[in-house]
């Protein structure tokens, strides 16, 4: 009995030093595109290419590319808006303008140096 509540006990430590690492970063939505992601069928023989949106979020050392993840979530987040962010393996939690959103990486790449 000991041995399980001291096993729950460091489970529970740990899995709440877990989420405690997810610090939040600062970055800036640099653009944001409509792409394909999918079609809707209308009957047997109609149907309709489904848009996601696509943003590409850059921080100071990497800029990510990220898609929502339902077409049913339509939520525009303007160009040069200023958002914190989390990274959880392939998804990302943001904070824009007092709201919060989730999307999936699709692609992230090194920012490089300015040329001066």
């Amino acid at each position: 009995m000991k041995f399980r509540l001291l096993a729950l006990v460091t489970l529970t430590v740990a899995a709440t030093l877990a989420t405690a690492g997810e610090k939040p970063m600062a970055g800036t939505i640099v653009s944001e595109s409509s792409v394909d992601c999918g079609t809707h069928k209308q009957g047997k023989k109609n149907s309709t290419a489904l848009l996601c949106q696509e943003y590409v979020v850059r921080s100071t050392t990497t800029e990510y590319h990220v898609r929502q993840q339902k077409p049913s979530d339509q939520a525009l987040i303007p160009a040069n808006t200023p958002i914190e962010f989390s990274l959880n393996k392939d998804k990302m939690k943001l904070k824009a303008n007092g709201k919060k959103y989730e999307f999936i990486v699709v692609g992230e790449s090194a920012v490089g140096a300015q040329p001066k």
